[in-house]
């Protein structure tokens, strides 16, 4: 078994912590793609919108989460010294595996290859983002920054 990546947060503040510290590389990231395809000023502020931009930011964040590589039986090993439900997404008939398991939840997201490893890998990065990251992200709760001002009335209750 090995790992790849650069993190793998443990704590829903640690979690927020890091993807905080990407936004302005996602936002650069965005910019220069939006600069080499050569988009003029109107093109530019029509296609860079801010829903972009956090999809960039997104997948930078995906992108960096560490993984574990291995075989089906320490894959098998590793869930046993857990108590954690299992999402896996493959086929059981092939041996190779990579999986997410972030100490902050009781969920470990997985999904088998037989050659396409780094194919394997990004997929299951975008996977983990989806069911792992993305509500503990996007959430308001009382412990972060108030929500924006919006355009729209209070409704009953805010």
């Amino acid at each position: 078994m090995d790992t790849e990546g650069l993190f793998a947060p443990e704590t829903v503040a640690e979690v927020r912590e890091r993807y905080a510290d990407l936004d302005p590389a996602a936002g650069t990231v965005v910019r220069e793609v939006g600069r080499a395809m050569g988009l003029d000023g109107k093109e530019y502020d029509r296609l860079i919108t801010d829903d972009v931009i956090a999809t960039g930011h997104d997948a930078l964040f995906a992108s960096l989460l560490a993984v574990h590589v291995g075989t089906r039986e320490e894959f098998e090993t590793f869930c046993a010294d857990r108590d954690a439900e299992v999402v896996q997404t493959g086929t059981e008939h092939v041996d190779g595996i990579v999986w997410h398991a972030p100490a902050f939840t009781d969920r470990i997201v997985a999904t088998t290859f037989a050659d396409a490893r780094e194919a394997a890998i990004a997929t299951l990065r975008r996977q983990a983002f989806g069911r792992l990251y993305r509500d503990v992200l996007h959430e308001t709760d009382a412990t972060q920054e108030a929500p924006e001002a919006s355009d729209e009335p209070p409704t009953e209750g805010e």
